[in-house]
């Protein structure tokens, strides 16, 4: 082999070696480029979920945005903003003010002892019913259920004032009412099973809607208002005249601590 071919091999043999070389480095910074793409693809898509979660976090709740919701206040009610309930008959002379919160299991034990007759007195015109609903439980154990059932007992109200009392007391029923630490009342279905055990509200799809679409939400709130102010600390609570009457625990007892008080 001549020494002009054998340099002319070598020559080409580092070309070669250049091209791969070059090659190579080509496809490392590719490589590269690609890493640092995805990295940066999955770090804007990190922050952009933080951002996503942090907006999220600091959009107001449902019940915060009801309370700046319009105000519908249900039909047979009085007052500036509604929450004036009173049911009976219009020449009964007393008035037996009742404050409850729907998930309180004391109020459902007072319910259930002395419901029943507190529906009779008022429909033989011995007193009328002033009814202050409280919420003040989904704040000490955390939950909407006496918000939500509060909103739902004014949808009942919206439709007639017997059924709200039925409704109400079958919240309260030994069968329904669930234990305090359970949040049932939050979740509409169950809030609309239990209204089926009440002939008005069955099948009452003005009634069903407005539960479903929370249409007596804001009012619900005010309602607890009325009861932050009045300056009552625990419910059940009954009052005459202003005084109070300690709670009986049967209808007997309910009946005579009444004709005590309506004779004060």
């Amino acid at each position: 082999m001549s020494s002009r071919n054998s340099q002319a091999n070598k020559a080409a043999a580092r070309e070669r070696l250049r091209a791969e070389r070059e090659a190579q480095a080509k496809k490392d910074r590719i490589r590269r480029q690609v890493i640092v793409g995805v990295g940066v693809v999955a770090a804007l898509g990190l922050a952009g979920g933080i951002a996503y979660g942090v907006m999220k976090a600091n959009e107001p709740d449902h019940w915060e945005k009801a309370a700046k919701a319009e105000l519908v206040k249900p039909k047979n009610t009085t007052g500036e903003d509604g929450t004036t309930v009173v049911v009976g008959k219009a020449d009964a002379k007393k008035t037996l003010e009742l404050y409850e919160d729907s998930r309180c299991p004391a109020c459902a034990s007072f319910e259930q002892a002395a419901g029943e007759q507190i529906k009779k007195d008022v429909d033989a015109g011995k007193y009328k019913l002033q009814y202050v609903g409280a919420t003040f439980i989904d704040n000490a154990v955390k939950g909407e259920g006496s918000k939500n059932a509060l909103s739902a007992l004014g949808a009942a109200l919206n439709v007639s004032p017997e059924a709200f009392l039925e409704f109400k007391g079958a919240l309260y029923s030994k069968e329904q009412h669930p234990e305090e630490t359970v949040d049932s009342f939050a979740k509409d279905d169950y809030l609309l099973k239990v209204a089926d055990t009440v002939p008005a509200l069955k099948g009452n799809a003005e009634f069903k809607k407005a539960v479903e679409d929370g249409t007596y939400d804001r009012w619900a709130l005010e309602m607890s208002k009325t009861f932050d102010k009045s300056g009552v600390k625990g419910t059940p609570t009954l009052k005459m005249d202003g005084k109070k009457i300690d709670t009986p625990q049967t209808a007997e007892a309910f009946t005579a601590a009444i004709d005590k008080a309506l004779q004060g």
